[in-house]
């Protein structure tokens, strides 16, 4: 009598774990969080707007606010430094796309007109945390720190774009670099756009405008 033989079959190989779906709802899940706490602090202040309210206006657990983003001051660093890079995460200055376009531009008015265009962008998202920023940092040291330290750095970056300029030769003689830097970062603030946009009603369109023709008249040669 033959001996039955056993078929064995081969196992199967693990299917490789696929962490995309759980990378996307984490995402999802803190853009929703960041959208909400944008609209409480603008309408509520920072003091004002709890973690709790944050959590409540996204739809999620308190305890997922705090993992997604973090106690509230990192949130809303983490806020600031997307509305300065324009996307869901921050960018140093050096890789933004419009800080490669300016300095590869050999004209020094395109300069100008470039940089006008990525300041009207920045600031219809930065301006109105700005606002709020400045008003918690009077009390909240945290906040403070990072009213400094973006002031600071605003005006380091601002030096790094006018050097640029008088490389071209285009920098008017009787103008200094730092000068012509604290120009620009005077007029490219925050402060500087809800002036003219918020309080004056100037559209963002004829901010740009108006701000490339006021720097190439007053920074560069006739």
């Amino acid at each position: 009598m033959r001996a039955l033989v056993r078929k064995v079959k081969p196992k199967r190989k693990p299917r490789p774990y696929d962490a995309s779906h759980r990378r996307e709802a984490a995402a999802a899940t803190r853009k929703a969080v960041v959208a909400s706490a944008g609209r409480l602090f603008a309408d509520r202040g920072y003091a004002a707007t709890t973690m709790a309210a944050i959590a409540s206006a996204a739809g999620v657990a308190l305890d997922t606010v705090y993992a997604s983003v973090g106690p509230k001051p990192v949130l809303f660093r983490h806020m600031i430094e997307t509305a300065i890079s324009g996307g869901d995460q921050p960018v140093p200055a050096e890789a933004r796309g419009y800080v490669q376009q300016i300095r590869a531009e050999p004209d020094p008015g395109r300069k100008l007109e470039l940089y006008a265009h990525a300041i009207r962008e920045i600031q219809e998202r930065l301006a109105p945390l700005f606002r709020v920023l400045q008003d918690a940092a009077r009390t909240d040291p945290q906040l403070d720190a990072l009213w400094r330290e973006i002031g600071v750095r605003r005006a380091g970056n601002m030096r790094l774009l006018t050097a640029e300029l008088a490389a071209t030769g285009g920098l008017r003689h009787d103008l200094s670099v730092d000068d012509a830097a604290d120009i620009i970062w005077a007029t490219n603030s925050s402060e500087f756009f809800l002036l003219l946009v918020r309080d004056r009603g100037w559209d963002p369109d004829r901010f740009e405008e108006w701000l490339a023709r006021t720097w190439k008249e007053l920074l560069l040669k006739s």
